[in-house]
Order: C-alpha cells, then structure tokens, then sequence
C-alpha cells in the first residue's frame, strides 16, 4: 500500500524558529486535548450548570387530555363549511374516539383528495387556530395530481397516552415539525441557549460534533437540522461549545444527562435565532504534550517561549476531517489518489481525468483497507473499466462509496460534467479546497524561504491598517476572510470548506511600496496570501489567509508525573460531574512505589482565531510531524517501553 502523504508534500516545510525542537507525544489521552469555543464576544464557552435555572422554568403545558375535554361542536360545524358534510363527519368521529379513549388502532384521518393547494392551506390553517390538540401535514393523494390533508392528535404535546406516536411509513416520516414542538408558548424564545454567552453548551469527550448531536437529536426525535452551532470540534478531545436547538424544552433536554456518556449539556435559556456556521471569534486549547524528552528543560522551555514570542506559520494541517458521507479521508488524502490532486484536475476542466481519478482501480484507499475490502472494490473498479457497465458497476458499489456512486453517465453517456455535477457539492468543495489548501502552503513556504519570517518586504500583500492606502485590492466577498477549519474542526461538515468569517474590521488589502516599508506601519502579522475563488464545478469563494498566526493569552507549565492515565487537566466534565481526578498527577509515596519512573509533560494554554490550527503551533514547537499516524506511533513506543 502506497504510503500516507508526508508534510512536505503538500507544501508544509518551514518553521520561524531556528531552535532545536524536542520529543512529545499529543493527544496521548482525550483530556490532554481540550478546547472551549471563544464566542463573538471574546469569552470562553465552559459548562458550569446542568441545572434548569429557575428563571427560565417553562410554564405548565396543558394536557391533551384537557384539551379533549369539552364541546367542540362549533369547530366542527366551521369545519363542514370549509371543507364539506363528509370530512366533518369524519371529523367529529375522529375527536370522539380520541376524547373517550377508544382503541381501535386508528391514529389518523385522511381528508377527501384534493388538487387545490389553496384550500389545503386553509384547512391547515383551521386546524392550527381553532383545533391545536390535533396536527396535519400533506401526503400524496389516489391521483397523480392530487393531494390529501392528514389529521393526528399532536403527539408532541403532554397527553398521557402517547397517541399519534408511532412511526410514520412511506411518505412523511418524519414528524409534523421535525425541528420540535408545533405548539410553543409565546414568551419563549425559539431557540434554546444560555444566560452569559447566550447559547446552551455541550461538553463531549471522544465523539465529533456531528455524532452527539446526532445521539441527542435521537433522542428527543428531531431531525440533525434543528441544531445550530458554530463550528464543529475535534473527536479526540474534551471540548465544549455553543449549540442551540429549535423549539425544544431546557427542562427535556436536561433530563439526557442522565443518560448520556461523554456528553453533558447545560447553561440554558431561550432566544429568538439560531447559531450559524463561523459564529465564533476562535478558540481556547489546553494542550498537554506527554513524554517530553529533550537534551534539557531549558531546550523546552526555549521553545515554549519562542511560540508565544513568535508565533508559527499559519498552514492548512493535515487532520481528519470527517465528510457527511462518512468517507474516512484527510484534507489532503490518504489513498494514492490525493483529494487535492482531483481538485486541480476540476480547477483545470478536465472532467474525465477527474472521472476516472475517482473511478479506476488503485492502491491505497484508507477507507478500503479500514472496512477490509480494499481488495473487493479494486474488482468492482476493474469491472468497470474493462466493461463499462454502468448498471452493473452501481449495483456492486456500497453505499458509503457516494462519489462513485453519484458518477453515472447512464443518464448522458460520455458527458463527464454532467457525471461530476451528480457528485453531492459538499464532496467537490471537499476536493477545490483541499487543491486551495495545498496551493496555499506552497505559496508560504516560498515566501519563507525568500524573505524570511521578521519583516515586512516590498510587494508584499497585507491587510489595511488604520485610514491606509493608495494601491488597495479587494477582497472577493467584502466582509469575509476565509476561516477555513482549525483543529476544533477537524471533523467539520464539509459546508463549513466555504463558510467565511470576519476577521476584525478589515476588508482591504494592498501592496506593500516603498513609503509603507519607511512608515514602518505593517508586520509580519498583516501580511496575506490569496486563497484562489470562483473554481468551476464549485463557484468557491475566494479570500485571503494570514501567512504567520500567534497564540493570544499564552501559557505554559512543566509537569512531572508517573502514572500516565492520570489525567493532567481538569475539563469542564471533571468540574460539573464533581469527578475526582488529580489535576497535576500527584500520588502518595507508597503509590509512587508501585508506578513507573517520573516522566515530564508540557502543558499549554493559548487561543488561537478560528482560522488557525492548533497542531500547526505544536508543530513548530516540536520541530516534527502533526500527523494522527506519527503520534500513535510515537504512543505505542512509549507503551512499549513501560510494558
């Protein structure tokens, strides 16, 4: 199997720092990796209560079975003159077996077909005004063209029986508002968050963005799209983050902690929107670096000072970053077919070479030789390119192989744009960024290489300071500068490739000349280099990403410790679940007898905004690879050792 790709082959090869690096090993536990989301107002996102505050305690909702009670009489003969003697009859009939409780298996009615979406709108309407207890939605009536009106006790609601229910088959599985409840108080707030930093937090440890709120969706039964956040963090972490969720109860979504592992949630209240992607000013890192061994302490601590002092080279690392489609490669790739290499050949309009790229038989796929049957789809490959039989070769595919499966020239044999338009947009933008990506690196590391890492240089381009400039560039999108993914996204959804956030107030760019080089105006900090836009196939935007990053706040400690399962930093789980941990790894003296000898950890602290990666500052730091294989290589060496 054709090897990983190395750092250097994606233009990642310099450093800042001329000192010598050291041994380290990160992410040895999730806890020495943790991060808390930094809001738009600067403050750090912790989980300090999983408590419903009493100020935000929801009124009574009333029961279904009070809302049954009574005569409902004038509704229904409302009702006849809307829609006619037959559905109110049905109606009627309906309300009296759900009032007195008769189990005849019927959860639903069917109104009379109807092809007049105007008054289907109405009858919708009348429902959610004079009879809320009950809930409709549109299903396909007996003609092609027409539509039939269903009706349900609205189950969202507190009716003690639990009518209406059960899950729903063939057309509208889902529930009637499957973001949340249909029915919500007026004094509330649509969106759960909390009351310092406005958003309910999640704390996980060991699960991505994306798998816990799947887990908690799941278990209030609402769909993935009735939560917001504002970037999605790392799986192999302790991280916590601003969420908020559509029309759902704080005291309910409390009530999960109980049962769920790795995840608490908490700090609640309710406002009127929702969280969108690249909300968030950056994030807080906790960083413990474990088995630290160097010539001497002073060569670490030279190097954790150099990192505040001077900062790092702002690339693109190269971490997982997990697809929706669950396809398990890096931002660069693992397989012998780079997602970057696609990308240039979609950059450059050459459709088949793209197609065929996807298609052909290769060595190497990570996600082949993850499942065990690497050896199967190189056959199906094979079949393919010697038969050409679309039909057969669709049949033979996965369903996790979704771009294969989406390149169909069926439908227009030969016309390989077409085929590649099949293919789902956030997977292309996957493929343009990553070519984005790798063109950037490349592009920093020759303005290193050139002209150093301490000066701003003529021809230079930088972002506008104070009343600047003569010679100004602008930005595609005036706003933005792209925010790209930073480690607290290493298993981003791949919408997130093309979501811009703001950086300051800055909009402009220039080119530096000779009057700004004597102003002495701009820094190293200010300059910039242009991430290409406007790809065909993907219409991605361009933007500019600054070539140095630097740690605000920084921070660092030496620990010794002996026993390497216990944890060097207290996480906001720790804290809120009062667990007993040794935060320093302190143990008596008759514990210390039975460990192994005492071995040092580096511990940093620092903020980074969203646009940085993390592993890119540990990099220069260690003067070594960031890469997942290199550290659990570097782990079980050290496992080894102890054993």
């Amino acid at each position: 199997m054709k090897a990983p790709l190395e750092e250097s082959d994606v233009g990642i090869s310099c450093y800042i720092s001329p000192l010598s690096g050291f041994r380290g090993i990160l992410k040895q536990r999730y806890s020495d990796f943790v991060v808390n989301e930094v809001d738009l107002d600067g403050n750090a996102v912790h989980l300090t209560s999983l408590e419903v505050p009493t100020e935000i305690a929801e009124e009574p909702e009333t029961k279904m079975t009070d809302q049954l009670n009574g005569n409902h009489g004038t509704e229904i003969e409302s009702f006849r003159a809307l829609a006619g003697d037959f559905d109110a009859n049905s109606l009627k009939e309906f309300i009296d077996k759900i009032s007195s409780d008769v189990e005849d298996g019927a959860t639903s009615i069917v109104l009379s077909p109807s092809s007049d979406k105007v008054h289907r709108t109405e009858v919708h309407n009348f429902f959610k005004e004079r009879l809320k207890f009950l809930v409709t939605d549109t299903i396909d009536g007996p003609e092609p063209s027409s539509k039939c009106v269903r009706v349900r006790l609205n189950s969202g609601g507190n009716n003690d029986r639990g009518r209406g229910s059960k899950k729903r088959k063939g057309r509208g599985d889902t529930s009637y508002d499957s973001r949340g409840l249909d029915h919500w108080p007026n004094h509330l707030g649509k969106f759960l968050r909390s009351p310092e930093t406005r958003e309910f937090h999640l704390c996980k440890e060991n699960k991505d963005t994306q798998e816990a709120l799947g887990l908690i969706g799941k278990m209030l039964g609402i769909q993935p799209r009735s939560f917001g956040f504002s970037g999605t963090k790392d799986k192999r972490a302790v991280t916590t983050q601003q969420i908020t969720v559509f029309k759902q109860r704080a005291n309910k979504l409390a009530s999960l902690n109980k049962r769920l592992i790795g995840i608490k949630v908490g700090d609640f209240c309710y406002v009127n929107e929702g969280l969108l992607l690249g909300q968030l000013h950056g994030n807080r890192f906790t960083i413990t670096l474990r088995g630290v061994a160097a010539d001497s302490e002073d060569t670490v601590k030279a190097a954790a000072d150099a990192l505040g002092k001077h900062g790092f080279i702002n690339y693109f690392g190269m971490q997982k970053r997990q697809l929706i489609l669950c396809i398990l490669e890096q931002r660069f790739g693992t397989g012998s077919v780079p997602t970057h290499l696609i990308g240039a050949k979609l950059l450059r309009g050459e459709w088949k070479v793209a197609v065929s790229m996807i298609l052909d038989p290769r060595d190497g796929d990570i996600l082949l030789v993850y499942k065990g049957c690497e050896d199967d789809i190189r056959r199906i490959r094979e079949y393919y390119k010697e038969s050409e039989d679309i039909d057969g070769t669709l049949r033979q595919l996965p369903r996790y192989m979704v771009a294969e499966k989406a390149i169909c020239l069926k439908k227009s044999p030969g016309n390989y744009l077409q085929a590649l338009k099949a293919v789902p947009r956030t997977l292309r933008m996957m493929y343009v960024h990553s070519y984005q990506s790798y063109l950037w690196n490349h592009a920093a590391s020759m303005r290193v290489q050139k002209y150093g890492t301490d000066q701003v240089v003529l021809g230079d381009l930088v972002y506008c300071n104070e009343e600047s400039c003569n010679e100004v560039k602008q930005v595609d999108d005036p706003k933005y500068e792209e925010a790209g993914c930073n480690d607290s996204s290493e298993n981003n959804h791949l919408d997130e490739a093309d979501v811009l956030a703001a950086e300051g107030s800055c909009t402009l760019v220039k080119v530096i000349n000779k009057e700004d080089l004597a102003s002495g105006h701009y820094t190293c900090t200010d300059v910039v280099l242009p991430l290409p836009g406007e790809f065909s196939l993907t219409s991605m935007t361009g933007a500019y990403r600054r070539v140095f990053g630097k740690a605000k706040d920084f921070e660092w400690e030496l620990i010794k410790y002996r026993d390497a399962s216990i944890p060097l930093t207290m996480t906001d789980l720790d804290m809120v679940t009062k667990a007993s941990r040794t935060p320093n790894g302190e143990a008596t003296l008759k514990e210390e007898e039975s460990l192994g000898e005492q071995q040092l950890a580096l511990k940093l602290s620092f903020t980074l905004a969203a646009s940085s990666y993390a592993t890119m500052a540990i990099r220069e730091l260690l003067k070594t690879s960031t890469s997942v294989a290199f550290h659990k290589a570097l782990n079980q060496q050290t496992c080894h050792k102890e054993d």
